[in-house]
Parts: structure tokens; sequence; C-alpha cells
């Protein structure tokens, strides 16, 4: 009777033998545990998005949980991204004058690079992701816009933080 015991406790330890507490990340990856984010840069006309933007990668590396967030001289890799274009189209307009949106989509592109924080000018990966928000304008378009962006933005560093962890 130990015997079947023993063999049943080896074959229940044995079937999980494959599976690995720390993830899939990309192989080129492996030693990374901690990322810096610095202020990104912002190649867009919208104020203030470079702050937003940063929050918003931030917020995803914590969210995920795979990686953690450093100071850049702490960090096994530094995130640097650039918000490359915000770009809007009109979903729908009002009933009787179409040149009035109703409906907006915003998509954000951003560029970003992850660079070794041993050795900066080694580069671990680099990439382009892109964020979509869709809203409604009110009486005020900028404040709609100004609204709508950070959803855009998150949408983008989701993405972006999703690859970094997980290869794609």
């Amino acid at each position: 009777m130990t015997r079947i015991l023993t063999f049943l406790a080896c074959v229940a330890i044995c079937s999980c033998a494959g599976y690995q507490i720390d993830g899939a990340k990309p192989a080129v990856l492996k030693d990374v545990r901690t990322i810096a984010v610095p202020m990104f840069e912002n190649h867009s006309l919208h104020p203030r998005a470079e702050s937003i933007a940063t929050s918003a990668a931030t917020e995803a590396i914590v969210e995920d949980g795979t990686y953690r967030v450093g100071s850049v001289g702490d960090a096994d890799a530094i995130l640097e991204g650039t918000i490359h274009q915000i770009q809007y189209t009109q979903l729908r307009s009002a009933r009787l004058d179409t040149l009035r949106p109703e409906e907006l989509s915003n998509t954000v592109t951003l560029n970003w690079v992850l660079r070794d924080g041993a050795d900066p000018s080694t580069i671990l990966a680099r990439g382009t992701s892109i964020g979509t928000s869709r809203f409604f304008v009110d009486s005020n378009l900028q404040t709609s816009r100004n609204n709508a962006l950070p959803d855009a933005l998150q949408r983008a560093c989701d993405g972006m933080i999703s690859r970094l962890a997980n290869g794609y």
C-alpha cells in the first residue's frame, strides 16, 4: 500500500514539473527584474501628454507585476518612450451639421525603446504601441479631448508592457 501511495505522490509531483512561477518573459529579458521609466518625450502638440504617458507606463508595469519600477541608477533596464502622434477621427457628426462632431476617436502612437541599465547603448527591445479611445464631444471640444487622452495612453502602455512581459 505504501508503494502505491509513494508512486501516486511521485506522479502528482512530476505532473507539474514544467510549471514556472516566474512567467514567460522573452529570453532576452530573463535577467531584467526592475525597469526605470524616465519622462517620455512628446512629439505631438498636446500639452502635458508626456507626463500622462509616463504615469500610464508606470501604472501598467505595476499592474502587470512581471517587473518592478526602479530608479534610473538601480534598474536593470530603462524604458524610453516617445509620443509620436495623437490623431483624432470623427465617428459621428451632428444630424443637421456634418462638420460638427458628436463622437470622436483618438489614436495614440507610442514609440519605445528598452535599454540595458548597465550599458544604455545596448537595446533589449523596441517597438510601437497604439492605443485608441472613443469619446463624445461636450460643449468644449478641448476638454473632451483632454479627458479621453489618458484612456488611449493607458491602452497603448498596456500593450507595450504586455509585449515586454509576455513577448506578444
